[in-house]
């Protein structure tokens, strides 16, 4: 700012000299002091005017103003200012373009520049250096910090051929629903619309439920389509719209079957090669095949159901009774039908989809799980003593193991020696569901007085960690098929997702962190959140509630 300030002062003082310069009738002093005096000048308007019309050298002449005289500028001169004038170069004879002088040249010769030896601080390595690789490596270990995934050059190619399980990209592209076109416009939003489409005074449209009117609008008259004004509720509508492409309200149903009766468990065969379904409906398990897959899967799942060509048909075992479909509950999709001699409450599938278990029930009888061959329509009970009221059963998803949970524990067959491995002691009251972790190493058990159990099978029969996270009866357990996640639901009307994970490592201990609270189902009869379940490939829950709704959480 001072040299700023400064500058302008002196610029002021040479133009108040300039204009004292001019103002002074002589224009210097000789060497022996006396004034100078200026030309001159007797011309006025009229005689520059005839020299400009007369004088062919008008258009190069410059007045001076110190010397008071006329100066011609030469060719050269001209050309010189012309030559600034475009911002060309002063010089005429200079060449802009001139090629470059090369100080040093390209060519590697035999004696360089610096020839100096290199400093001893580049043989030592870098303590610096050295100590900012460690923290990166120690954040990358903790997960702090993700290393960047190079995705492969070229396009996304599908396999035309592939197997259409779920966890496939082809069954994603072949299950795609388009978004739904917004209605095209009809008469009533015409600006001149029919007197039939007009509102009367008596009809009551702006006291009427939104879900009960006509149109989400007053239909309007004008004589012209230029007195018609701007759209009020072109904003909302656009909302709207944008909201109903966000939620997705596309559906596709698969198939609807008439069972006639209340169905108290379904469960899909897990094995990605058939399309079964096992439904529990009073004292009978219905097995459906719904023609929901492909013709190869449709077609294996026949052949497993028809059971082995030229076999005569098995011996009933006991009270457990095969039959075959006819008529029109053939041409719904059921095709076997399994007659118990007490209600069923619950159907389990093996992991490779050929066995079935069945849970009835009962303090005074024996008969509460049956385990069902499909191929060979041959049922079995593998437990001849009562050992309490059986809750729930499972079988392991990799090893051939049988999980049975009564009220207090839960008991590990060994189905290929026929002998009991281990008994789970849960430390709780009454046992209501039961989930096996993918890995096989783990189980969650839900019980009715609010407490869930985590157990380790590595580790102990007891629990190794007890969640208390619900106020009432917990009624429904799941994990995840791929996510580390496991979700419980409860009497209190809310569904806990959790994040379960489970290491490689034998010596390090599940890590057990609660993600998310998820409410929706409303109370009724004292009863919240029935049962939940995932979904096979995505991060979404499924629950089931005594509202008689099923939500889905994403």
């Amino acid at each position: 700012m001072i040299r700023s300030c400064s500058q302008r002062e002196e610029g002021r003082t040479d133009s108040r000299r300039e204009k004292r310069k001019t103002n002074f009738p002589h224009i210097g002093y000789n060497l022996d002091g006396k004034k100078i005096f200026k030309p001159i000048r007797n011309k006025d308007e009229l005689d520059e005017f005839l020299d400009k019309m007369d004088n062919p050298d008008y258009w190069r002449t410059i007045h001076d103003k110190q010397t008071g005289s006329d100066i011609i500028l030469s060719d050269d001169q001209v050309a010189l200012v012309n030559r600034l004038q475009r911002g060309q170069f002063g010089d005429l004879h200079f060449n802009e373009y001139q090629p470059q002088v090369e100080f040093f040249s390209s060519d590697v010769m035999l004696h360089p520049v610096t020839n100096r030896p290199a400093d001893k601080r580049s043989f030592i390595p870098s303590l610096v250096e050295k100590e900012k690789v460690s923290k990166l490596v120690h954040a990358i270990k903790m997960g702090w910090i993700k290393p960047k995934r190079h995705e492969e050059a070229g396009g996304r190619f599908y396999d035309l051929w592939a197997n259409e399980d779920c966890t496939t990209s082809l069954a994603r592209l072949k299950m795609h629903l388009p978004a739904p076109r917004a209605p095209l416009p009809g008469h009533m939003e015409s600006y001149n619309p029919p007197p039939e489409y007009l509102f009367t005074e008596e009809e009551p449209w702006e006291q009427q439920d939104v879900s009960d009117r006509k149109c989400p609008f007053v239909p309007r008259r004008f004589s012209s389509l230029l007195q018609v004004p701007a759209f009020p509720r072109f904003l909302h509508e656009r909302f709207e719209r944008c909201l109903d492409l966000y939620l997705c309200p596309r559906q596709r149903k698969l198939r609807t079957v008439q069972v006639g009766g209340a169905v108290k468990s379904v469960a899909w065969n897990p094995n990605a090669s058939l399309s079964l379904l096992a439904v529990a409906l009073d004292s009978m398990v219905l097995v459906l095949s719904p023609s929901l897959a492909d013709k190869q899967i449709v077609s294996a799942s026949e052949r497993l159901l028809a059971g082995p060509q030229g076999a005569e048909p098995a011996e009933e075992a006991g009270p457990v009774t095969w039959t075959d479909t006819e008529g029109e509950e053939l041409n719904q999709g059921i095709r076997l039908k399994i007659q118990h001699p007490k209600p069923v409450q619950q159907v389990a599938w093996h992991a490779k989809g050929d066995y079935l278990a069945s849970v009835m029930p009962d303090h005074s009888s024996h008969l509460q799980v049956f385990i069902h061959q499909v191929s060979r329509r041959r049922s079995q009970n593998p437990f001849r003593k009562n050992k309490g009221l059986v809750q729930c059963v499972s079988f392991h998803p990799v090893r051939p193991y049988f999980f049975v949970a009564t009220q207090r524990s839960v008991r590990i067959y060994n189905l290929v020696k026929q002998e009991m491995t281990k008994k789970l002691q849960a430390n709780s009251k009454w046992i209501s569901s039961m989930a096996v972790h993918p890995g096989g190493d783990h189980v969650i058990c839900g019980s009715y007085d609010c407490r869930l159990s985590w157990f380790d099978l590595d580790l102990s029969t007891k629990p190794y960690k007890m969640l208390r996270h619900h106020k009432k009866a917990v009624r429904g357990v799941a994990y995840h098929r791929l996510y580390p996640l496991f979700a419980s639901a409860s009497d209190d009307g809310s569904v806990i997702v959790c994040h379960g994970t489970v290491y490689n490592d034998l010596l390090q201990n599940p890590l057990l962190v609660p993600v998310k609270v998820l409410r929706g189902h409303v109370i009724t009869h004292d009863l919240g959140v029935l049962d939940v379940t995932f979904h096979p490939s995505q991060p979404w829950v499924f629950s089931s509630g005594a509202d008689a709704t099923i939500r889905l959480f994403t």
